[in-house]
């Protein structure tokens, strides 16, 4: 009886809408802590990482989609909805890669700790990066 109750409560919270996705149309992300590295020579080196900082609007979850915003410029994101997280993922010039992860609003607060990472290349060198920070909910 006790693996059935197990299962069952597994099976409705994966099944559930994230409670990160219920609650925004977009977010202001900041980032203000970041790593990266560059390959170069056979290996990656770090380089530095500045602060970054993102808007995502027009969250539709029925289509999985979301825009990130950059000034006048707009990129389609896909959406994709985890238990208690959001992912937006977005492939940007020469198909490179953008991931940014949203989860639950912190209790203590009215942000959403969040990672953003990037994969591109430069030149044809691949360069790879991953920041912290928190969003805020727009909408």
């Amino acid at each position: 009886m006790h693996r059935f109750a197990l299962c069952l409560a597994l099976a409705l919270g994966v099944a559930a809408p994230a409670a990160a996705t219920e609650e925004a149309t977009g977010y202001t992300c900041t980032f203000k802590v970041g790593a990266a590295h560059a390959y170069a020579k056979g290996r990656f080196k770090p380089t530095k990482a500045g602060p970054v900082t993102l808007d995502i609007a027009g969250i539709n979850y029925a289509k999985q989609e979301a825009e990130r915003v950059s000034g006048e410029r707009r990129s389609v994101m896909r959406i994709i909805r985890a238990v208690n997280a959001v992912h937006f993922l977005e492939a940007v010039g020469e198909g490179y890669v953008n991931l940014t992860t949203v989860y639950d609003r912190d209790s203590g607060s009215a942000t959403h700790s969040a990672v953003h990472s990037r994969h591109f290349a430069l030149l044809g060198q691949p360069i790879v990066s991953q920041y912290r920070g928190t969003c805020v909910p727009k909408g």
